[in-house]
């Protein structure tokens, strides 16, 4: 479904769309967090996704209030650079990216730390989230029949597990919590399982389990941060399942993770992808709760969300809900006027506390977690695996696997495995198509008379077979007791989450006896591994080498990366212009306890990627042949690993690409001289140093997200003993030299993988290079058709590299870190702080303060009382006119920001390492500056940064001659520009159609071809950019007449503040400020409704449904989709208020599961589709409702999506009225949710601050309550205290005015609905696309849409607040 990078894998490709991501993330049923984004954010309406960035953490703010998707993606522009620092940084390159059935997004957006937006060429992704009406659970009516064979059902008949027993493995219906809700059998507490058509009635005092669960670690034996207040406790149930449960009484999130030591290495040879279709399928019902939707129905009635990924050996399942306590649902809903209690505040008047080892003030489980863990406990127990839901689901697997086939990133992966050893379970074929699911069968066979004789289309299974048996089959073999782990965060107190896990998890299956599971705990437990004694000799063979035991242990005596699959040259045509080179080498696995003692691979990873002056990265760039630079792992197995060493090449970088790899081995060289003969304990210092860094980073680490925490924290219940679960791969041992000897002899080229990537490759009359395969034949890889060629590593090659004559006197090792820090003391510890503290106040609701208040500079600052860590953000912003006034302006300052980023590397590289970090982006109307970090050293990164920003551009405009090495990182800045602007073609259709639509709703927007324009054909030509005037752009809009806001916040008092405003000042602000109307403002334009398209296209669009359509094609002749974005507009921000954005919110809120099941579920139109609201850069918003297909055309996907609007219209009117408050309660929740950690409280704070920069003076001040005032909204019977009065007092009134709202702006009759369709076509239907050019209402070029622009209006830019 999705490359996401986990724990044991990461990504590898060459250019990734983070919109792409964010909507792949959210393509499986996914609820949005929250309805509401920042009022305003500047946002970059323009160019290829990669060149951009606005503040990333400010971008996050919006994360972390849980903003609807899409308007958060819309509303900001994040710089893809960080992507690939994030994804392409220490684990870059790497080849394991896991199948996802994704159904929530916030979890890998907390990986990669920022927002994509969908400007004009970063085109946003979408989902929300909703209810279809066939899936709302009316507890008041009968449930429907329970369908037979279910899982156990299966197990019985074939004699899995005895129709006789009473054990926990039967009692699948069991409840023996009166607050898990049940579909029937509420009141005897008895469940019923049905058993080969018998009922068998299980009594709930059957098995004792709370007197035969063990706690294997209690809170006082786990190894804390100094932040963490969590309670934590271990357990074994009588059934062997490990659990880890965390008590937390101030957390908003509840969440659960299964973790699952089965994955696509477990696939039968006949059905590749089985493991990822099975994850698929878990979703889709139990016995218990038969009807697919109940899981995320219920989930999204209490404000949660799930997700689930399937890896290589491993399959995670998650989700997290609000600690809600509603009332009882399941009396009478038809009663229009019964009102839920819906708040998460009165959750907190129903608990009891309860004191356990330590102060734990946690009280009863909410009916949310109790309630949702109940139902994901059937995963475990009574799956259905239903028949008739196959055909499906298949279907949905087939067109994830089309997804794929466009992008490199799977198909370098899909490579990787196809050329490793067959008999290796890594060259299995892990996301599985139609073909391989059902063994043969094709989704396209018809009939005899080519008529469909199947619901799903075409003959059942396509002539192939059911997978079901093997499904049931994968089950019973992998998802026991033993083979899973289990890890719940929750109010309550530990007490009650244990007797809550035990009611609903109790019931899960055994392990067979004598079951050892693919884990280092438990292998050490059984004998089968043992831990290096202290002080004791190594394991060696009989020829003296070092023995690492898990290497090659779990599928010996296979080797996925032996001698045939190393040693040699790869290389690869990429689909979109890039150019890679990577180097693979076959490595111990880097759990094994002994490398997991001592870590060597730390420090060589470190050495190797380091970018400081001497390193290979400097060298490097400083030639003009690198992007960048990375090393860390690639795959990451049981039994083995690849550690990469990854380099993004210029176009220059691969002429020389002999040369890039001499280099890189006489670094390696280096390297390992200095481990061999390490007279003066370099490299032991370098290892502590490492280790101190890693110590000081836990004992301050404060606490994520809890549904992430969860889904790692269940992984690593297999490799860890619970007490040292928190701490994790922080606790490094001592320097040992010979395990770091041993580790770096596999370092050679003989013993690695070498793969060049890059369109040149298919030249024929490419300049030759000693490193080539040009030799041999093309060929290509049959799942995603990859085109690769290979050679081996000559001996004369081999022998250069691992015993080079001579290295480059540049290279040298880096000295320690200066910036480590050493004072870590608190500044609201020191005593004038103390004096003014005050116990009974609740510090996170301080607002900040402004101190600085000039036509120049405003500054806030906040001390930090809350968080207590020694950390400081400072963030800057400097607001210019002449950033966007040409496409060649932001051109310049786009190239300037990425020449910066590679100079200050060699200033401040050894500052991010040990915790500072910096950041300087550039957006339309601004630059934004950023540190952060340890709070000691921060003052002079920042003094660093922006005297380098000065030094720099005076350097620059000295011009070539002067400084001709800053020339090289100019030029290949440019060039670097120039290409990812280009790979914009290549997006995903639907980014492709939301591109489109920015180019029509918002003005000023400059379109790629602009930006292409300025850096390469004849006008580039005839007047090129320059290093000179690239300086002289940047200088006026970051020394020239700006006017600038900041906010110094945590670990600094307000001198400090005031010392940074006068650095500020100093540095930037030198010239007067600007005024109030020269102040950048960006507009949304009103789209026409029925009446006004036909005034502006004639009386020939009256009869359409949609007046004006947006048609484009597909740039790649492989690409395989269509897509259609339908955009229904409502009103500017400022015209909907407070309410009316509530309310919209709200509506999204509940129509994105309606559109999934609708569209997806039932339809199968294709594997990405979404309904989400979406804020545009001007204020304006609308419904866009998203479809992706590689079967549907767009006009029928329009038509089904038109549909669909209809639909949703009928289930909400049918809606219960308490089920509308719900919705609300769980919207409001989901607002509510406190920051958990400082930087959480930076980017919240940050964002409000922004939303005022482009508004007059009367909007100068940042409401820090407007997210409590969108929560007064949707508070029924409760309105006092906000100052904002709304009308809606109960559920009844709330569910008129959500209608009266989507009749007002969505229903087809409606005079006020403004709906515009934006399509693209595959080149397939490139003749049905240029049917449809120059016809009325249609829109098939930048120029049309410019044409139609100057008839529009453009919404009040004025904000809500």
């Amino acid at each position: 479904m999705i490359t996401a990078a986990t724990a044991r894998s990461s990504f590898i490709g060459h250019r990734f769309s983070l919109s792409s991501l964010l909507l792949l993330l959210s393509s499986r049923r996914r609820r949005p967090k929250s309805p509401l984004s920042p009022p305003y954010i500047p946002l970059l309406p323009l160019s290829s996704a990669a060149e951009f960035s606005t503040n990333i953490n400010s971008c996050r703010k919006m994360m972390t209030r849980n903003t609807s998707f899409l308007a958060v993606t819309t509303t900001c522009f994040c710089c893809i650079t960080q992507l690939f620092l994030r994804i392409g940084g220490i684990q870059s390159f790497a080849t394991t990216p896991p199948f996802h059935s994704i159904r929530d997004n916030k979890k890998r957006l907390e990986d990669f730390q920022l927002w994509s937006s969908s400007s004009a060429t970063d085109k946003s992704s979408s989902s929300t989230s909703s209810s279809s009406g066939e899936a709302i659970l009316d507890l008041a009516q009968e449930p429907p029949p329970r369908p037979s064979g279910s899982v156990l059902t299966d197990l019985v008949t074939n004699g899995v597990v005895s129709s006789s027993s009473s054990s926990a493995a039967l009692s699948v219906t069991n409840n023996r919590n009166d607050k898990v809700e049940e579909n029937n059998c509420r009141a005897e507490n008895i469940g019923t399982t049905t058993i080969n058509g018998k009922s068998n009635n299980v009594k709930d005092d059957n098995v004792d389990v709370t007197t035969t669960t063990k706690i294997i670690a209690t809170n006082n034996q786990f190894i804390k941060s100094l932040p963490d207040k969590r309670h934590y406790r271990a357990i074994t149930l009588s059934n062997q399942l490990t659990v880890l449960l965390t008590s937390d009484p101030l957390t908003d999130v509840e969440s659960a993770s299964v973790h699952v030591r089965a994955g696509h290495f477990d696939d039968p040879p006949n059905r590749a992808g089985l493991a990822h279709f099975h994850e698929h399928m878990l979703f889709l019902g139990t016995e218990k709760y038969p009807k697919e939707e109940e899981y995320e129905d219920f989930l999204g009635r209490n404000g949660g969300a799930s997700n689930a990924y399937t890896d290589m050996e491993d399959t995670n399942y998650y989700f997290n809900v609000s600690p809600l306590d509603h009332s009882d649902e399941e009396e009478d809903e038809k009663e229009e006027d019964e009102e839920s209690t819906t708040s998460s505040d009165n959750n907190n008047n129903k608990v009891e506390i309860i004191v356990e080892e330590e102060e734990n003030n946690g009280g009863k489980v909410s009916s949310a977690l109790s309630g949702a863990l109940d139902r994901f406990a059937q995963f475990f127990i009574a799956p259905l695996f239903d028949e008739s839901m196959l055909e499906r689901e298949l279907r949905a697997v087939n067109s994830e696997y089309l997804n794929g086939r466009t992008a490199d990133n799977w198909r370098n992966y899909q490579m990787l495995k196809h050329l490793s050893n067959h008999d290796h379970p890594f060259s299995k074929f892990g996301c599985g198509n139609y073909n391989t699911l059902t063994d043969g069968g094709d989704p396209e066979l018809k009939g005899e008379n080519g008529e469909e004789e199947e619901e799903g289309g075409g003959v059942e299974f396509g002539g192939g077979s059911s997978p079901r048996e093997d499904l049931v089959k994968f089950w019973t073999e992998k998802y026991h007791a033993g083979n899973i782990r289990l890890c719940v965060v929750g109010r309550a107190s530990l007490d009650e989450l244990q007797k809550t896990v035990e009611q609903t998890f109790g019931d899960v299956r055994p392990p067979p006896e004598g079951f050892v599971a693919n884990g280092i705990v438990d292998q050490i437990k059984a004998g089968i591994l043992k831990l290096p004694e202290e002080g004791g000799s190594h394991l060696r063979d009989e020829n003296g080498d070092f023995v690492f035991q898990t290497e090659h242990f779990t599928y010996g005596p296979a080797v996925a990366f032996g001698p045939n699959e190393l040693g040699l040259i790869r290389e690869v045509i990429p689909l979109v212009e890039s150019r890679t080179l990577k180097i693979l080498s076959a490595v111990p696995p880097s759990h094994d306890p002994v490398l997991a003692e001592s870590k060597p691979f730390r420090v060589l990873s470190h050495l190797v990627g380091h970018e400081s002056p001497g390193s290979l990265h400097h060298l490097l760039m400083e030639e003009g042949w690198i992007n960048s630079l990375s090393s860390g792992t690639g795959v990451s197995a049981t039994d083995f690993c690849l550690t990469s060493l990854g380099i993004s090449l210029t176009p220059k970088g691969m002429r020389e690409r002999d040369q890039v790899l001499a280099k890189t081995w006489q670094w390696l060289a280096l390297i390992k001289d200095a481990v061999l003969n390490d007279h003066h304990g370099v490299i032991e210092q370098y290892h502590n140093e490492m280790k101190a860094l890693a110590a000081t980073s836990f004992k301050f680490r404060e606490n994520g997200d809890p549904t992430d925490f969860c889904s790692s924290a269940a992984e690593r219940l297999f490799d860890y003993e619970p007490s040292k679960l928190l701490l994790g791969s922080a606790e490094a041992g001592e320097y040992d030299v010979e395990v770091a000897r041993a580790f770096l002899k596999r370092m050679t080229p003989e013993n690695s993988l070498i793969i060049i990537t890059g369109p040149e490759l298919a030249e024929k009359d490419l300049e030759e290079a000693a490193v080539s395969a040009r030799e041999e034949e093309w060929q290509t890889e049959e799942r995603y058709g990859g085109k690769y060629r290979q050679v081996r590593v000559s001996d004369d090659l081999a022998k250069g590299w691992n015993h080079p004559t001579e290295i480059d006197p540049r290279l040298r090792l880096p000295g320690l870190n200066e910036f480590i820090p050493e004072d870590l003391s608190l500044r609201c510890d020191d005593p004038e702080a103390k004096a003014t503290f005050d116990p009974e106040v609740d510090y996170r609701k301080e607002h900040p303060n402004l101190i600085v208040d000039t036509p120049k500079l405003r500054l806030w600052h906040k001390m930090d009382r809350t968080f207590r860590v020694p950390k400081t953000s400072i963030r800057l912003q400097l607001t210019s006119p002449n950033i966007y006034r040409s496409p060649r302006s932001i051109t310049l300052n786009r190239i300037f920001q990425k020449v910066l980023q590679d100079d200050l590397n060699s200033y401040v590289y050894d500052a991010s390492v040990a915790g500072c970090n910096y950041r300087v982006t550039v957006a339309p109307s601004n630059y934004q500056l950023s540190v952060s970090g340890y709070s000691e050293k921060l003052p002079h990164l920042l003094d660093v940064v922006t005297s380098r920003i000065a030094s720099l551009i005076g350097e620059m405009k000295e011009g070539e001659e002067a400084h001709p090495a800053l020339e090289k990182i100019f030029s290949k800045s440019r060039d670097d520009l120039l290409r990812q602007t280009k790979n914009f073609v290549y997006d995903s259709p639907y980014e492709t159609a939301t591109y489109n639509f920015r180019m029509l709703c918002e003005s000023p927007v400059w379109h790629v071809r602009d930006y292409i324009g300025e850096m390469e054909g004849p006008e580039a030509e005839a007047e090129p950019l320059t290093m000179r005037e690239c300086a002289e752009a940047a200088e006026e809009c970051l020394f020239g007449r700006t006017k600038a806001v900041s906010l110094c916040i945590g670990n600094i008092d307000e001198k400090g503040s005031r010392e940074v405003a006068e650095l500020i000042s100093n540095h930037f602000l030198k010239k007067r400020p600007l005024i109030e109307d020269e102040t950048p403002r960006f507009r949304s334009l009103r789209m026409p409704n029925k009446a006004e398209a036909i005034q502006i296209f004639g009386e020939s669009v009256a009869s359409k449904e949609v007046p004006i359509v947006y048609e484009g094609l597909a740039h790649s002749e492989s690409e395989e989709n269509n897509a259609v974005d339908l955009m229904m507009q409502t009103a500017s921000s400022f015209e909907l208020g407070f309410e009316g954005l509530a309310i919209q919110e709200l509506i999204a809120s509940m129509a994105y599961n309606s559109a999934f099941n609708q569209l997806r579920t039932k339809e199968q139109l294709g594997y990405i589709v979404a309904a989400v609201v979406k804020k545009s850069t001007g204020g304006g918003n609308g419904l866009h409702v998203i479809v992706q297909s590689s079967s549907t055309l767009p006009p029928a996907l329009e038509e089904r999506c038109l549909r669909w609007v209809e639909q949703f219209r009928k289930e909400l009117e049918e809606m219960p009225e308490s089920r509308f408050a719900m919705e609300a309660a769980a919207v409001k929740a989901n607002l509510l949710e406190k920051d958990i950690k400082l930087s959480e409280e930076v980017s919240s704070v940050w964002g409000e601050i922004l939303s005022t920069v482009p508004h007059s003076e009367h909007f100068k001040n940042p409401d820090f309550d407007r997210v409590e005032k969108f929560a007064d909204v949707l508070t029924l019977d409760n309105k006092q205290g906000s100052g904002n009065e709304s009308s809606i007092k109960t559920a009844a009134e709330l569910k008129k005015k959500v209608l009266e709202f989507y009749d007002k702006y969505f229903s087809p009759d409606s005079p006020h609905r403004r709906v515009v369709s934006s399509r693209v076509y595959n080149r397939k239907a490139k003749a049905l696309y240029e049917e449809n050019i120059g016809k009325p209402g249609f829109i098939s070029s930048y120029d049309d849409a410019r044409k139609l622009k100057q008839m529009l209006t453009a919404f009040p830019t004025a904000p809500y607040w």
